[in-house]
């Protein structure tokens, strides 16, 4: 039997570990391909705002939609990573029909409140602080928005150390146990683990 050169045998490995990773990527592809998405979607917002189907209009969105994205291209592509993107906004679109749900839920809950005959029914108005998981700005803007757009609570602030203060017009004892569902569905839209 042959002896096995060690030496030869790790050279080996390191070059099929290598040869394995996906090659770098190049960031000049990476913001030409962020500015073209963008400048689709702007185009494609145009045509639908707009109406007009003629040469001269959709050229002149054309150019003026490319110039937007041009100016804005590190806006919506802060790290100029086309998958994260794709991951986020497909979080997002699950996200949202569940926020839209609990924006009706707390329609309802307002209304009652709003309408109340009985006189025991009183408003209860608090503030809540409580110290969020999220990590990045954009899931962390999102969520506090998604407190805000929910009828009767509003962010008040949120603090450098992920503390965020809410004011809510009425007392209930599944506050927190909200709070944390709307966190944790943000956290997963974002792909940010619980």
């Amino acid at each position: 039997m042959k002896p096995i050169d060690l030496e030869k045998l790790s050279t080996n490995r390191r070059e099929i570990l290598k040869a394995a990773q996906p090659p770098p990527k190049n960031p000049y592809v990476q913001k030409g391909l962020s500015l073209g998405i963008s400048s689709l979607l702007l185009f494609a917002s145009w045509i639908l705002l707009s109406g007009k189907f003629d040469a001269f209009h959709l050229s002149l969105g054309a150019a003026s939609s490319l110039f937007v994205a041009w100016i804005s291209r590190d806006l919506l592509f802060p790290s100029g990573d086309v998958a994260t993107l794709a991951r986020s906004m497909a979080g997002m679109a699950a996200y949202t029909p569940w926020l839209l749900l609990q924006i009706v839920k707390s329609n309802i809950h307002v209304l009652r409140i709003a309408f109340a005959r009985n006189p025991e029914q009183r408003i209860y108005p608090h503030i809540i602080s409580m110290h969020t998981k999220l990590k990045g700005e954009i899931p962390l803007v999102t969520f506090a928005n998604s407190i805000t757009l929910t009828p009767g609570t509003i962010t008040i602030q949120v603090s450098a150390g992920n503390e965020v203060r809410i004011h809510a017009l009425d007392y209930t004892t599944g506050d927190m146990d909200a709070l944390r569902e709307m966190e944790s569905r943000v956290a997963r839209a974002f792909g940010e683990s619980d």
